[in-house]
């Protein structure tokens, strides 16, 4: 009895047992290589940044009492007890002043301009000032209003003018300035809107600039670009 094969429709003969297609001739994957030190290095990384993390908590949670300035300290001048307060603040590693110490700030200097609201620092402060020492003098003015700027404080920095008194007798008396950056040392308060200033000039200025004073021929102007 004679059998016969069916040939499939498409005209391709079937695929006979034991021969494979393309797909069973793909090259063999080699196994994946491994990095133990790559791998070692994320763990440390991973570990090393939780630590940190947990420093920084437990560090934020250690407060120290330090100075703060509550009232501007011109440049030169001393720093007083009454510009100081206790703060509690985070010990973040910065060398602020500590409260301790409040008594020692008081006999020295700011080496800059202090403004409320900053925390001492020591390289803030000196021990001695070159704003008062050979070649200056302080001097005392007395002015009424409208010759200081009514919100003149201790360590502006101003022009002291001379201003020539109405009626004079010399035609020839003109205004003119006396010290182009005089440092102010104190302000106080005086009558009818005037006020009590000490100013920081060249001692070879200083007669003038108190003569001139005390006939109430002397003005003084701010500079507040200038600490």
């Amino acid at each position: 009895m004679r059998i016969s094969e069916k040939t499939p429709q498409d005209g391709r003969a079937p695929a006979r047992p034991g021969l494979s297609g393309p797909a069973a001739r793909k090259l063999p994957v080699p196994p994946r290589e491994r990095k133990p030190a790559l791998a070692a290095l994320a763990v440390l990384l991973i570990l090393g940044g939780a630590l940190a993390t947990t420093l920084l908590v437990m560090r934020s949670g250690d407060r120290v009492s330090a100075v703060r300035i509550t009232q501007q300290v011109g440049a030169g001048q001393l720093i007083p007890l009454s510009a100081m307060q206790e703060v509690q603040i985070a010990d973040t590693g910065v060398d602020y002043v500590p409260w301790r110490f409040r008594d020692q700030v008081a006999t020295t200097y700011a080496r800059v301009t202090l403004l409320p609201g900053t925390l001492l620092t020591e390289p803030m402060t000196a021990k001695t000032t070159d704003q008062v020492g050979p070649g200056k003098a302080k001097v005392g003015l007395s002015l009424k209003a409208g010759q200081m700027p009514a919100d003149l404080r201790s360590g502006d920095v101003v022009q002291v003018v001379y201003v020539p008194a109405p009626g004079r007798g010399s035609a020839t008396a003109q205004q003119k300035v006396l010290a182009t950056a005089a440092r102010v040392h104190g302000v106080g308060s005086g009558r009818s809107g005037g006020g009590l200033v000490t100013v920081v000039v060249d001692t070879s200025i200083a007669p003038a600039v108190a003569q001139y004073a005390s006939s109430g021929e002397i003005a003084l102007i701010t500079l507040p670009g200038v600490k």
